[in-house]
């Protein structure tokens, strides 16, 4: 039986958030009681991935709503707009929060004029829809994408794509999870994925929860362990794909798809059909996130790096669509040249 994680929950007038900063070490909540407070959360990783932080802005949306004393539509729209804006602010790259925020926008015009009560209901439900089509999507890529593997077989992930990072079964990692529930005989090789090992922390504590066979490397081990033959798949997530194919997902996962290549692994990428933004026409177009140069100099808040050097933290790159097998989605199973099937209109 999978063991349910949630990373972000609502709490009759508090979103509470799983703070994966902490994790593995403890297991903290932080019951956030403003949209300020969830803004902040998302931007400080105590609560990541595209489909979590989706989420987590819809409910600190619906918990500005919920707190307004705003008497009139116009100042309660206000407000919602604000709120909106905020969330925009916190992290540019992932499709996700775009999505739902866009959503949220045409929610609001659809109910112009109507009560306010009516409103904060609406956006409420609204968040609790997000949440729940997430993980019924999860599921369904999960099954579709479980028979790709053949046993026995070593899967290398990156980054963290589970139930932490969605609403709470998970993509790359939900088809892990399904493989492991119908009886596959695999192993897992976890990147740690530097700067701030989200696949160390995260990915693999949630295999030991699962209890699927795992084996945690470095990053830069993956070559050596393809080399060995330990390796025959590779699957990850996706916080952005382009309308070609290209792909947007954690630093590292070009690399990644190098070696694969190169070893001639398949390399797949599960994720919903909502992370294509067609209105991106290839990679290079898609917004890099810079992060804090303290990620790159600290671990664990200790210093190991010179003061004073100079320092790069994009928190993306770009995996071209020729590199990429097949994209599993709940949808179904394309390949990157055939995206546009999942929808004939675009």
């Amino acid at each position: 039986m999978a063991v349910e994680i949630q990373s972000v929950q609502w709490r009759e007038g508090s979103v509470r958030i799983l703070d994966q900063t902490k994790l593995p070490g403890e297991t903290v909540y932080v019951d956030c009681v403003t949209a300020s407070e969830v803004a902040t959360a998302i931007r400080e990783l105590l609560v990541r991935g595209a489909p979590a932080i989706g989420i987590a802005a819809a409910f600190g949306i619906a918990l500005e709503a919920y707190h307004s004393t705003a008497k009139s539509y116009e100042a309660f729209n206000r407000q919602i707009e604000q709120a909106i804006d905020l969330m925009a602010q916190t992290r540019p790259t992932a499709v996700h929060l775009f999505a739902v925020l866009h959503r949220i926008k045409k929610m609001m015009t659809t109910h112009t004029g109507q009560p306010i009560e009516l409103q904060k209901k609406a956006l409420l439900s609204e968040a609790h829809l997000l949440l729940e089509r997430d993980i019924e999507e999860n599921r369904t890529i999960g099954r579709l994408g479980a028979p790709l593997f053949s046993d026995p077989c070593g899967i290398l992930t990156y980054c963290n794509t589970g139930a932490l990072a969605t609403g709470g079964y998970g993509t790359a990692l939900g088809v892990i999870r399904a493989c492991w529930e119908a009886g596959g005989k695999i192993t897992v090789f976890v990147c740690e994925t530097r700067p701030v090992l989200q696949g160390a922390r995260l990915t693999a504590w949630e295999l030991k929860q699962e209890k699927i066979p795992c084996v945690l490397i470095t990053d830069n081990m993956a070559g050596q362990m393809m080399r060995l033959g330990k390796i025959q798949y590779c699957i990850v997530g996706a916080d952005r794909i382009a309308a070609n194919g290209d792909l947007a997902n954690k630093i590292g996962t070009y690399t990644m798809a190098v070696l694969a290549k190169e070893h001639r692994i398949p390399f797949y990428v599960a994720a919903t059909a909502s992370t294509i933004d067609w209105r991106i026409a290839t990679g290079d177009q898609i917004p890099i996130e810079e992060r804090d140069p303290n990620e790159i100099v600290t671990i664990g808040g200790r210093r190991f790096a010179p003061e004073g050097v100079t320092v790069s933290n994009p928190a993306f790159d770009i995996t071209p669509a020729s590199m990429i097998r097949a994209f599993i989605t709940e949808k179904g199973i394309v390949t990157p040249d055939q995206i546009k099937t999942l929808f004939p209109d675009k």
